[in-house]
């Protein structure tokens, strides 16, 4: 049974010993047990909710979203398979997809917006200029998040791609909640010179 999630090298861990109760609540589920996907929900939505909001940061859309993570897998949880993963990651999974999606969704309608001004004010469109320069800055994003020292791009990738708090992450590295805040903020600090002097 896989027991974590890998995202940018580093492995986020699923929990270890014993049935974890969250896949049984969704195995459960997978055969219309309404109180096993109640008692999902409450082991897992602050989590789910904690992942997309870092994506969209705008509260209503993600408590939106959220609401559509869970009825996706109230439809399919009889596609879920415990010999091949947690219910935890399944989730988050399905939760960073439709974050990702929302995301693209905006982007499609300002765009749509913008080319409609545009026409209007004869403004001329955002082009291929721009989607390289976006494309440019995601591929020095992730050359700085490779750069960092090992212990602050754990700790980064921990909180903002596996949905961790700092406590969460404090006990899963094994190290003072005081020095994973530090990580982080040093971490992020220099994440954010490196971006600038590539510009």
């Amino acid at each position: 049974m896989l027991e974590e999630m890998v995202i940018d090298g580093v492995e986020i861990p699923g929990d270890s010993g014993g049935a974890d109760p969250a896949d049984v609540a969704l195995t459960r589920a997978a055969r219309g047990d309404q109180r096993a996907f109640a008692q999902l929900y409450d082991l897992l939505s602050a989590r789910v909710f904690g992942l997309i909001l870092r994506v969209l940061i705008d509260r209503a859309q993600s408590e939106e979203v959220l609401q559509e993570v869970f009825l996706e897998a109230w439809q399919t949880a009889n596609t879920f398979d415990a010999e091949r993963g947690r219910a935890r990651t399944w989730l988050l999974t399905i939760a960073h997809r439709r974050a990702v999606d929302r995301v693209r969704a905006s982007q499609s309608s300002r765009r749509r917006d913008l080319a409609g001004g545009a026409r209007d004010l004869a403004v001329p469109v955002p082009g291929i200029d721009e989607e390289v320069a976006l494309r440019v800055d995601g591929e020095q994003a992730v050359r700085g998040l490779a750069s960092l020292p090992e212990p602050q791009r754990k700790a980064i990738v921990l909180a903002y791609f596996g949905g961790y708090s700092h406590t969460e992450i404090s006990v899963l590295l094994g190290a003072p909640l005081g020095t994973i805040k530090t990580r982080i903020r040093d971490g992020l600090s220099r994440l954010r010179t490196a971006l600038e002097e590539t510009r």
